[in-house]
């Protein structure tokens, strides 16, 4: 009996192990050049999935697509009214914040990841928002985050696209997404997760690059490194435009 229990499972090991699934994805565009009349970029992210066997009949395939800009610190603040006055009365520190992040799901976002892989991998916006300072006497500093996610998304750096992902017979699979005119430089990091039964059963990473080109990166680059001259110059600048604007007016009263 147990010799033909232990010849069942050699069998099965094979057929389970040819049932995995990969992601074979791509980008519209890996580089992202920032110039003058840069007003922002519209991301296809397309793709398919790879398998060795037909795919499970007793769960459904989904996908996630997320694309991450670099991380920074922020702080968030609280305004309150002391003696009539709004003044800032409690901090919250954000020791990393993503500058952009999207999210694409080909179902709502709660009903395709279980909580622990969310975790595990750091899907949702609030598991991005990392390491928070908050003084000790500081309740509901959850608020903070909420906060600052809802103000990202209205200034459309955060974005959470529910079904928004269209899969085709369980294997090819696309999104489109909007990036913002001002996007800081750096890599920007995009995932894309296969999920059944809420477990993530497969991951793929790929990077784009963004970088300021020509006038605007010149100018960012004297900013940090020549801080002195960069502001000796931003004020000619604005006291010849200055100048100019008076004269064109006392040309125009002639």
């Amino acid at each position: 009996m147990r010799a033909l229990v232990l010849a069942l499972a050699l069998v099965a090991v094979p057929a389970w192990l040819g049932a995995e699934e990969k992601v074979v994805s791509g980008l519209s565009e890996d580089r992202i050049e920032i110039t003058a009349n840069f007003n922002g970029s519209d991301l296809l992210i397309y793709g398919a999935v790879s398998r060795d066997a037909p795919p499970p009949t007793d769960s459904s395939l989904d996908v996630i697509i997320t694309v991450q800009g670099p991380s920074f610190p922020v702080n968030v603040r609280r305004k309150s009214r002391v003696l009539g006055i709004w003044v800032n009365t409690d901090t919250v520190t954000v020791d990393s914040a993503p500058s952009f992040y999207a999210i694409a799901t080909t179902r709502p976002f709660e009903q395709i990841i279980s909580n622990t892989d969310d975790i595990r991998y750091s899907v949702a916006f609030t598991r991005e928002l990392r390491s928070m300072s908050v003084a000790r006497t500081l309740m509901y500093s959850h608020n903070f985050t909420t906060a600052l996610i809802r103000i990202r998304q209205k200034q459309g750096f955060y974005a959470l696209q529910d079904a928004s992902v269209r899969l085709a017979q369980d294997t090819l699979f696309r999104t489109d997404i909007r990036l913002p005119a001002n996007l800081v430089e750096g890599v920007y990091k995009t995932r894309i997760f296969l999920t059944r039964n809420k477990q993530v059963v497969a991951l793929d990473e790929r990077s784009i690059y963004v970088r300021k080109v020509g006038l605007e990166r010149w100018l960012f680059r004297l900013s940090r490194t020549q801080p002195a001259i960069y502001g000796a110059l931003a004020l000619a600048i604005a006291a010849f435009a200055g100048w100019a604007a008076s004269a064109g007016f006392r040309a125009l009263k002639r």
